[in-house]
């Protein structure tokens, strides 16, 4: 992984920009070596997110284990975060209006009503913050980072990622 398509730090580790053999534009995020969260975790963030399937959460493509290498392969996000749009460095920052905001703040909500409501396992985020929410290259708010989920052990009916 070069360290120039590094585009940020996720729950599990780095995240690098990538590209498929057919030219699509991917993130790729990495286990980190250090990470106390392990394959489990790993293999249940796959799980909950290949379930997932809604316009404000970020796209699951596949992912790669190789023997301690854990990979995840998303769609790319081509504004980044928003938590780099409002508060990263000057020529990082976003000139966002106060509709852009409002549509931002929307995705957020209907991504989170999905995950509450709508969808078949009821799922609880609990780290939604700015770094967490994603901008698509329309402004697009997408939820991100399962990383820490795990199931009701009591009804499996509901999702925490805490």
């Amino acid at each position: 992984f070069d360290p120039e398509n590094k585009i940020g730090e996720g729950g599990f580790g780095p995240v690098y920009k990538g590209i498929l053999s057919d030219g699509a534009v991917i993130a790729v995020k990495q286990l980190s070596s250090k990470s106390k969260q392990g394959n489990r975790e790993f293999v249940n963030e796959i799980g909950m997110i290949s379930a997932l399937q809604h316009p404000n959460l970020v796209k699951l493509y596949g992912c790669c284990i190789e023997g301690n290498q854990l990979l995840l392969v998303y769609e790319y996000m081509e504004n980044n975060s928003l938590a780099r749009a409002l508060f990263g460095k000057p020529e990082q920052k976003l000139n966002l209006d106060w509709r852009t905001r409002m549509k931002i703040c929307v995705g957020i909500a209907r991504g989170l009503a999905y995950l509450h409501e709508e969808s078949r396992l009821k799922i609880v985020h609990r780290d939604i913050k700015a770094t967490n929410v994603l901008l698509d290259k329309h402004l697009n708010a997408k939820i991100s980072d399962f990383g820490l989920a795990k199931l009701d052990e009591e009804e499996n009916t509901h999702i925490s990622t805490r």
